[in-house]
């Protein structure tokens, strides 16, 4: 790899680690190509992506960047896994890891926090953006769907009546 090639690839790197909500760096020797593709597919369903990267070209991005301090994980054969949902990236990371001890997760950081790797298992339990937006929607729909209703009770309640006062009257 020229010069050229490596600026190119820690200016990427820089990108991802500015703008993603996570970045999870986990060890992956033993893992297989098949293992590393299946990897790759369960992130990019969550929205999120895996990379690997040199360390050395790596730690040159991170220079100067809020997660900075997560270049201590950053030996041996790492792998990234960033998502821009804060959550995304943990979740796959961890769920993979469960099902292929290969994979062991290091740390990595949620904007400028660092996390060591119970951070990592500890954001992966949180609930992702769209579970987030689904409770905010449903808190704020329900008053309203009780509003509608205490609004329609006594109408449907006057018209029960009006027709069983119908019925005793034609009786």
């Amino acid at each position: 790899m020229d010069r050229a090639q490596k600026e190119k690839v820690v200016e990427e790197l820089g990108q991802i680690f500015e703008s993603s909500g996570v970045v999870v760096v986990s060890h992956y020797a033993g893992l297989t190509v098949a293992e590393m593709q299946d990897l790759r597919a369960r992130m990019r369903d969550a929205g999120g992506s895996v990379r690997v990267a040199k360390n050395r070209l790596a730690k040159i991005a991170l220079e100067g960047k809020p997660c900075e301090s997560m270049t201590a994980y950053l030996t041996g054969m790492t792998v990234l896994s960033y998502s821009e949902d804060p959550v995304a990236a943990a979740k796959v990371v961890v769920d993979f890891a469960k099902d292929n001890k290969k994979l062991e997760i290091l740390g990595g950081a949620m904007g400028e926090n660092a996390l060591d790797a119970d951070g990592v298992v500890a954001v992966s339990k949180m609930p992702s953006r769209e579970e987030l937006i689904a409770s905010i929607v449903g808190c704020i729909g329900a008053p309203a769907s009780n509003i509608a209703g205490a609004i329609g009770a006594p109408a449907s309640n006057i018209a029960g009546i009006l027709s069983t006062i119908e019925d005793k009257a034609a009786a």
